[in-house]
């Protein structure tokens, strides 16, 4: 059908239909305070549950696009998130921000990198819209994030420290890297600062060389000496934010951000843009190859181990979403209609697998025989990678970042 196909009238039409229904369904998270209530299944918020600093960043992001989208109330949404971001989530006495803050006042202990990355691109996306206070917020983001987990040495970030950063832990993660080699693109192209670009790439540079010597699949967790841990979470594989093995979702979403960098750090470099094509490609393929279908349904395994075989069936809406994106980003690039026809596969079973027709937004995780799950995101916590979806497959600024080549 022509409504999954990328390129047809037909398919903007159900994209447009799909970003509307998703920033209709969110308006109800902003709390008093502004921090981001968490989501449920019909888009009331819990306030029972924490107000996450990361959730808040991309409900900033999310409506700063909303606004550049001409969305009705997106400037009040993101004007609140990024209130909630210089407010209640911030730590005054420490700098920084905690990680969130609970129902009854209290405080989430720990300094996140991933959170903070987080940060670094809700201020860039509200700055682009002039949300108040949203320079200020972007000129500390920088600042904390240098003086804690940037370093300068290794050309990677570190993970997580305590509340009054004086203890840094020893682990050393990859999602938090990806986070912010997003990040990073996103504030080069808002500050036209190409230190940032530089960053991402160095990054971008290890992930690359680690995952070609592990048959494409990216390890995810690290020693201080940035030693794989291939066996962290063994005992506990579908952990949300450190699950054991490879992450499929990962492999596809870093080859959208190589293709982003690539394209933006050596566009008049064809033999560049082309190796770091190739190995956008290559994990791409690998995840897909691994995942897609991979228990005779469809939908992306959430994990494998390292020769490819599912750990974790369960699908999180998130991987189709950067299925979604780089299979359109990597047909545009290279014009194999192998990659188009991957796109409209995976819209077909957006439409009838993942999208909430009922209650609105999109499914956070099914099982898999595509049942509605609950164990790891219950609820429909934001609408960061949902809303992205509808709109990166159309960008046609592909080196900038999504909200910055909306506000061209």
């Amino acid at each position: 059908m022509k409504k999954y196909e990328i390129d047809t009238s037909e398919n903007r039409q159900f994209m447009e239909l799909l970003r509307n229904d998703l920033l209709s369904f969110g308006h109800g998270f902003a709390s008093p305070e502004g921090g981001a209530y968490y989501l449920g299944d019909d888009g009331t918020p819990w306030t029972d549950r924490p107000r996450e600093t990361w959730i808040t960043c991309r409900m900033a992001h999310v409506y700063s696009m909303g606004e550049l989208l001409g969305h009705k109330g997106s400037r009040q949404l993101a004007d609140s998130a990024v209130k909630g971001l210089r407010g209640e989530l911030h730590d005054d006495e420490n700098g920084g921000w905690y990680a969130g803050i609970c129902a009854d006042g209290s405080v989430i202990p720990g300094k996140q990198c991933y959170a903070h990355a987080f940060v670094i691109l809700a201020a860039c996306s509200a700055s682009l819209i002039k949300a108040a206070g949203a320079d200020e917020l972007l000129s500390e983001a920088l600042d904390i994030y240098d003086r804690y987990f940037w370093n300068e040495e290794e050309g990677l970030a570190a993970d997580t420290w305590n509340t009054d950063f004086t203890q840094l832990s020893d682990y050393r993660g990859i999602n938090a890297n990806m986070h912010t080699v997003e990040a990073f693109l996103a504030a080069a192209d808002v500050l036209h600062d190409e230190k940032y670009r530089d960053r991402a790439g160095r990054i971008i540079g290890r992930v690359i060389k680690w995952a070609e010597d592990n048959s494409w699949r990216i390890p995810e967790h690290f020693t201080k000496e940035w030693k794989a841990d291939l066996m962290l979470n063994r005992d506990k594989p579908d952990d949300p934010f450190k699950p054991f093995g490879a992450t499929p979702g990962h492999g596809i979403e870093w080859a959208r951000l190589i293709s982003q960098y690539a394209l933006s750090a050596h566009k008049d470099d064809k033999e560049k843009i082309t190796e770091y094509t190739n190995a956008a490609r290559n994990l791409y393929d690998r995840a897909t190859a691994d995942a897609w279908c991979a228990d005779g349904a469809p939908g992306i395994c959430y994990t494998t181990d390292w020769e490819g075989k599912p750990v974790v069936h369960d699908r999180m809406h998130w991987t189709l979403a950067e299925a979604i994106n780089t299979s359109a980003v990597l047909y545009r690039i290279t014009g194999i209609s192998r990659y188009a026809a991957d796109y409209a596969m995976f819209m077909k079973y957006l439409d009838e697998s993942v999208v909430d027709h009922d209650n609105g937004s999109w499914f956070h995780q099914l099982d898999r025989n595509n049942h509605l799950k609950d164990t790891v995101w219950p609820g429909k916590s934001d609408l960061y990678h949902a809303v992205q979806a509808t709109l990166i497959p159309y960008n046609e600024n592909m080196g900038l970042s999504i909200a910055p080549a909306l506000a061209l």
